[in-house]
């Protein structure tokens, strides 16, 4: 079993890892693998509903780490998406991503279970926390849940390993998702999709 954490903080080793290394401590000491994927400092592009993922082969916008994300996530048999909180809200490049990476692999990641983390100094975490899990819900993914919502709270790595509560969820949620894996290996199946998706669409009284 392997957990993907995603690090969708600017900062490679700042306080949105610090958050997603105690989750990692929580999946390893539970036997469960992890692998690693920082969205950078590069520009990211937003999605420009141009359709063309519905063709397959994924985002016409190879030049950034969308395609990468989505394979990755598609052979992890989880994820935790980890952001910093900015203005009450994730990294707004990290939602650009996520945006284009969910809707052109829309279904591919059902059943799989997914958690985010949030890092904030003070406030926002829970506006941000409720922005990501939508990724997750809209999939059908299981969302795994903490003792509490999944924040820590500090200016700086070294503040993060302060907060004992918040490194307390952390490792909760690690300990959480590494349980829900080893559900779902002992072999109970997921339900079966009913034959064809509802879109409501109100137009000409119907």
């Amino acid at each position: 079993m392997n957990v993907l954490l995603i690090n969708g903080s600017p900062n490679s080793d700042g306080c949105t890892y610090t958050a997603l290394a105690e989750v990692e401590k929580a999946l390893k000491k539970s036997g469960v693998g992890t692998e690693w994927f920082h969205i950078g400092t590069k520009p990211i592009h937003g999605c420009i509903a141009c359709g063309k993922c519905r063709e397959g082969g994924g985002c016409v916008f190879g030049d950034d780490p969308c395609n990468e994300l989505g394979a990755k996530i598609k052979g992890a048999d989880g994820i935790v998406v980890g952001s910093p909180v900015y203005f009450s809200g994730p990294n707004g490049t990290l939602c650009a991503l996520l945006d284009r990476v969910f809707f052109s692999n829309m279904g591919a990641f059902k059943h799989k279970p997914a958690a985010c983390v949030v890092s904030c100094r003070r406030g926002g975490a829970s506006a941000a926390f409720d922005r990501l899990n939508k990724y997750f819900t809209i999939a059908q993914m299981p969302v795994v849940s903490s003792q509490y919502w999944n924040a820590v709270h500090g200016n700086t790595p070294e503040h993060v390993l302060l907060d004992a509560e918040g490194l307390q969820i952390m490792r909760v949620l690690g300990s959480n998702m590494a349980w829900l894996l080893k559900c779902i290996e002992s072999g109970n199946p997921p339900p079966e999709p009913e034959a064809e998706r509802a879109f409501t669409c109100f137009h000409d009284g119907k």
